[in-house]
């Protein structure tokens, strides 16, 4: 980090937090806000941007909104469809120097910088990416409507379709379909109702009860289909042992006990997160500014 500028912005805002990072006369300062999906909630993701920055010239101190301004800034964020989206967002943030996409090329510099490998992105949402020669290919990121697949949202949801399915006598019930039924009053109307308005967030924070639940039978089908989906998307990026494998976000990691023993062994961990792989776009794009 030593080579970088003095003054950077990193953003890295996914589907259930956002996390902000400034490097300032060779300090880093973090704050972390709410989500920041700008597909699911585009007005609610402006607001954490916004309270986020103000937040993060407040840890700096002495530094105003204006100030941040003029820093070269990277925001990677879910839910980035089209470029006119990103420049739309960014007329609205107090930010001179800026850069807006998608959040799966953050995370793929911060888990590989510059090296060849594979990074499994599995958190609130799902994407893969291979990156050779400084070129990514990229698998998935396309949101819980049409994608996600094995993301915290998708199993999420999965788990309430089929707690309805024990309901209706498709498949057993077990301990944690019984868990689910209690948790909506014993009324698939009540579930119904939840999943009819609810986002991604809302769908993955029933991943935890998935993952604490290793024994449990409806649990292991849903991961089980969650691996077999991860190693359909290696294949397709073309990647084979004993390339560098990085599993990053919040829900990898649960999956190497499902994955094939050839995929699970290669795991190794990043070389940082996606907030350092903005640090680092940030920086790139300060090089780029100067005259």
């Amino acid at each position: 980090m030593s080579s970088l500028p003095p003054s950077l912005i990193g953003v890295d805002g996914g589907g259930t937090r956002c996390r902000f990072a400034l490097l300032h006369h060779g300090q880093r300062f973090e704050v972390q806000g709410g989500p920041a999906n700008l597909h699911s909630d585009r007005a609610a993701a402006i607001a954490t941007l916004h309270q986020g920055l103000a937040a993060l010239a407040q840890q700096a101190g002495g530094l105003s909104l204006p100030d941040l301004a003029a820093f070269p800034a990277y925001l990677g964020l879910a839910g980035v469809l089209r470029p006119e989206t990103a420049a739309e967002v960014l007329r609205q943030l107090p930010l001179q120097n800026a850069q807006l996409e998608d959040d799966r090329k953050i995370a793929v510099t911060g888990a590989l910088g510059t090296q060849d490998g594979t990074v499994l992105g599995i958190g609130t949402g799902s994407f893969f990416a291979r990156q050779t020669d400084g070129t990514i290919t990229l698998i998935g990121g396309h949101g819980l409507m049409l994608g996600d697949e094995a993301s915290g949202a998708y199993i999420g949801r999965r788990l309430l379709q089929l707690t309805l399915h024990a309901h209706d006598h498709l498949r057993p019930e077990t301990d944690l379909t019984r868990r689910v039924t209690a948790h909506f009053n014993q009324s698939p109307a009540v579930m119904i109702d939840f999943a009819a308005s609810a986002n991604p967030r809302d769908f993955a924070q029933f991943a935890p009860w998935l993952t604490d639940s290793a024994e449990d039978a409806t649990a292991r089908d849903i991961l089980r289909e969650g691996a077999a989906f991860i190693s359909r998307a290696l294949d397709a990026l073309g990647w084979q042992p004993p390339a560098r494998l990085c599993p990053v976000g919040g829900l990898a990691a649960a999956y190497r006990p499902y994955l094939d023993p050839r995929i699970a062994e290669t795991l190794t961990a990043p070389d940082g997160t996606a907030l350092d792989g903005a640090l680092t776009l940030a920086a790139s794009l300060a090089r780029r500014a100067r005259p």
